[in-house]
């Protein structure tokens, strides 16, 4: 199948449905109530999390029979299985769990569709604001709120601020982010959690989103096509893009998520 083969466009339209219903199910369970359990790995665990996995899987299967899907809440795929794999949906049916448990409003929903390793469509649902973000390879980067008749252009920011803007992990603080601040110099650091960092690049209220710290593919794939058609680039400390599905495990790189790719941030990375 090549990309030619995919009806972005229509891929896209539904991928948004889907992962509004998404937010619908976990914004019931939101103002219901919940017990947190926790997995394997001690990460936290809530209904919505299964909820939306569940009628988000459904959907895709419903609208792409033939591709396969992983989720984070999918039984474990071996890579042996999922290297053959040429296109496929990557899900997190609730990112930011932690920022769900204590209510903050900080939590998506991210749908993205890899083709060739490389994420060619991304949805990041937004449901406590009621706001949802898209992009498809080609289509460009949109911003759809409630009020809106349709999605609003997204770019990155190519000024140099004075001070430049910089989003970082409510939850995830290290000292290695800590140590590259302080390289950087005088700035604004905005914390905020979940894959909503990677939006505040894509429609230019950042600069720059370091992720000096263990992440997830699913945490990142849908964001990254987000700011990649708004003109930012996804790359790893090395500077090359982000690539999924190219190894046995599924943990990202170090990353940087960075608004005008001819600004040298690389100098102030820690060693």
């Amino acid at each position: 199948m090549s990309l030619d083969d995919l009806n972005l466009e229509y891929l896209l339209n539904n991928a948004c449905c889907i992962a509004r219903e998404a937010g619908d199910r976990i914004m019931e369970i939101y103002g219901e109530g919940f017990q947190v359990e926790h997995k394997s790995d001690r990460t936290p665990l809530t209904a919505a999390d299964m909820a939306a996995h569940r009628h988000i899987v459904a959907g895709l299967r419903d609208l792409s029979p033939c591709l396969p899907i992983l989720s984070e809440e999918s039984d474990r795929i071996p890579f042996s299985e999922r290297a053959r794999w040429q296109t496929y949906w990557l899900v997190d049916p609730l990112d930011g769990t932690r920022e769900f448990i204590k209510r903050n409003g900080e939590f998506t929903v991210n749908i993205a569709l890899i083709h060739e390793h490389e994420p060619v469509l991304g949805v990041v649902a937004v449901p406590a604001l009621d706001r949802l973000y898209s992009a498809a390879r080609g289509l460009g980067a949109h911003r759809h709120e409630p009020a809106a008749a349709v999605g609003e252009r997204i770019q990155v920011s190519r000024d140099r601020r004075t001070k430049p803007v910089i989003a970082g992990s409510r939850s995830h603080g290290t000292e290695r982010m800590q140590q590259f601040l302080e390289r950087v110099g005088e700035h604004e650091l905005v914390s905020m959690g979940s894959s909503l960092k990677f939006c505040l690049v894509a429609e230019g209220k950042a600069d720059l989103y370091p992720r000096l710290g263990p992440t997830s593919e699913w945490d990142t794939a849908a964001a990254q096509c987000v700011v990649c058609e708004a003109g930012g680039v996804v790359t790893d400390l090395g500077l090359s893009p982000l690539r999924y599905n190219t190894h046995d495990g599924i943990l990202n790189p170090e990353f940087l998520v960075i608004a005008d790719p001819t600004r040298d941030w690389e100098r102030y990375l820690p060693d």
